[in-house]
């Protein structure tokens, strides 16, 4: 199991990468002007969001059910982290969204937009996952 444990911090580590970076590709995205960058940009961020992110988001959760399975349900602070891994799914969701939205030249958010979701939604649950599963408060 701690192959697995340890498999499922490198994969979350992934997985935030993406978060931390995907956004940060959108604020440059959203300063563009010239077609070249603007195609550059779709690339780099479908390559990140299908090619790193996404399968890092996949690996970590069924590593996580994994070691769910081999170490069960174990207090009140095991359902608060899925609670935040629900957010983060959600948030990678929305995400795509945006990603789509860039693809099809319909961006609707200026790059101050972009430069809040780039940390704000993502920090919170990584701080709050990590003190979760070391400190096991409840």
């Amino acid at each position: 199991m701690l192959w697995i444990k340890s498999l499922h911090i490198v994969f979350m580590v992934t997985w935030f990468a993406g978060f931390f970076y995907l956004p940060r590709l959108f604020v440059y995205h959203a300063l563009a002007t010239d077609a070249t960058g603007i195609e550059r940009f779709k690339r780099m961020e479908r390559k990140l969001y299908f090619g790193i992110m996404t399968p890092g988001a996949v690996l970590t959760i069924v590593s996580g059910l994994w070691l769910w399975l081999g170490y069960g349900i174990t207090g009140g602070w095991l359902y608060a982290k899925l609670a935040l891994v629900a957010i983060l799914v959600a948030h990678h969701l929305w995400l795509g969204a945006l990603m789509r939205d860039f693809q099809r030249d319909r961006n609707r958010h200026s790059d101050v937009f972009y430069r809040w979701i780039n940390e704000i939604p993502a920090l919170p649950a990584l701080v709050g996952i990590v003190l979760l599963v070391v400190l096991k408060p409840f």
